[in-house]
């Protein structure tokens, strides 16, 4: 057996600037005896061309130091990879990102970094579910992403945009959320969609749609990334009132009991039309596709490392 398939290959993608959380991450893998090769993202658009070196270079364990953007990424290389090579690797998160919703999920917490090591050393798998989006970009291409956590579709991937741009300025995430949230209310507020999900057809305007194969942040709550199945949360057109006090149910983990949220359980969604809505995958901004696009899941792809 090479070196490679015994220790593990990190990806730290870095939140700021400071090498202090590196130092100490590094200093609790030596405590604990782990054998790795440590790389470091030095922006989001590394991440790929390093996992797809790790995956290259026989690492058969794979721990991504970052958040959910970072996991995305990385798991749209191994699904490039033939099914045998996926099959022998199996992906870790060490939570550091802006988003951490889906190692939130496993009860992997940013704060407790030797926890997370001593879960991630007795090397539990479980092979988990991916959704995945197929559209047409602008260009003319067939494209597809895969998420692990959820695909937002209208005034949710606006308020992720608007943070980006306004973190990119401000500096400080806290701030730039409240002004995101701010500035929503001078963005349009729904989006005309003709949506099939099941036997069901939405044909009217809607204010966001989030499809989970995961919690999705809040807006899938009873998603779980193993059943084969995806939960969908669609939001109707509701007042400025209504959507404050449909933030508030969502931070305290009641998005569900608000009046114009309608649930559904599905394998796969088909969107026919959403003007103008653009669409995030796990956080990140995928834009507007072109045309019709549908959001399905393959069950059972990815050996993902959890807690006891």
């Amino acid at each position: 057996m090479s070196e490679a398939n015994t220790r593990w290959g990190i990806l730290y993608c870095p939140k700021g600037r400071g090498s202090k959380q590196r130092e100490k991450i590094q200093r609790v893998l030596d405590e604990r005896q782990v054998e790795y090769d440590f790389v470091q993202s030095e922006s989001a658009d590394s991440v790929e061309r390093l996992v797809n070196m790790l995956i290259n270079n026989g690492y058969k364990t794979i721990v991504i130091v970052g958040g959910d953007s970072a996991l995305n990424d990385a798991v749209n290389c191994l699904m490039q990879v033939e099914k045998q090579v996926r099959d022998e690797i199996a992906l870790g998160v060490i939570p550091n990102g802006v988003l951490n919703d889906f190692a939130r999920y496993w009860d992997f917490k940013e704060g407790n970094l030797e926890q997370t090591v001593d879960r991630l050393k007795k090397r539990r798998i479980r092979t988990i579910d991916l959704g995945c989006v197929r559209y047409e970009n602008k260009k003319g291409e067939r494209c597809h992403r895969y998420f692990l956590n959820c695909v937002n579709i209208g005034l949710i991937a606006d308020i992720m945009n608007l943070r980006r741009q306004t973190r990119s300025l401000l500096g400080s995430q806290t701030l730039s959320f409240i002004v995101s949230i701010f500035l929503m209310i001078f963005h349009r507020m729904d989006y005309k969609m003709h949506v099939k999900i099941n036997s069901d057809v939405v044909n009217r305007k809607v204010m966001t749609m989030c499809i989970g194969s995961g919690p999705g942040y809040g807006q899938t709550p009873s998603a779980v990334p193993y059943n084969g199945m995806l939960d969908v949360s669609m939001v109707y057109h509701t007042g400025i009132l209504q959507v404050f006090a449909g933030l508030w149910l969502l931070i305290t983990g009641r998005f569900l009991n608000h009046r114009a949220v309608h649930p559904y359980r599905t394998r796969e969604v088909r969107v026919e039309e959403a003007k103008h809505a653009l669409v995030g995958v796990d956080g990140r901004l995928l834009g507007v596709p072109v045309g019709a696009y549908t959001i399905s899941v393959e069950q059972e792809v990815i050996n993902f490392l959890i807690p006891d």
